[in-house]
């Protein structure tokens, strides 16, 4: 029985992208083009960024080790 032609597409090399790694937002999911210097949370718009300052030091831990970052809030 042949494989699945996806199969055989998966095991192929490339080189590694030339575009810039993407950031995506810590509370929305959105892309996120800014960060937040007090806690280093990535956030979207000023709405986001609103609701990021009004967060608690160990809320701002939480959504960063669900990213996998050790926090860094102070």
């Amino acid at each position: 029985m042949p494989s699945p032609r996806w199969l055989a597409d998966s095991s192929m090399e490339a080189p590694p992208s030339l575009l810039p790694h993407k950031h995506y937002c810590d509370i929305t999911g959105l892309e996120a083009p800014y960060t937040d210097p007090a806690t280093g949370l990535r956030y979207h718009d000023k709405s986001v960024y609103d609701v990021i300052k009004t967060l608690s030091a160990s809320s701002a831990k939480e959504y960063l080790a669900a990213r996998g970052v050790s926090s860094i809030v102070k």
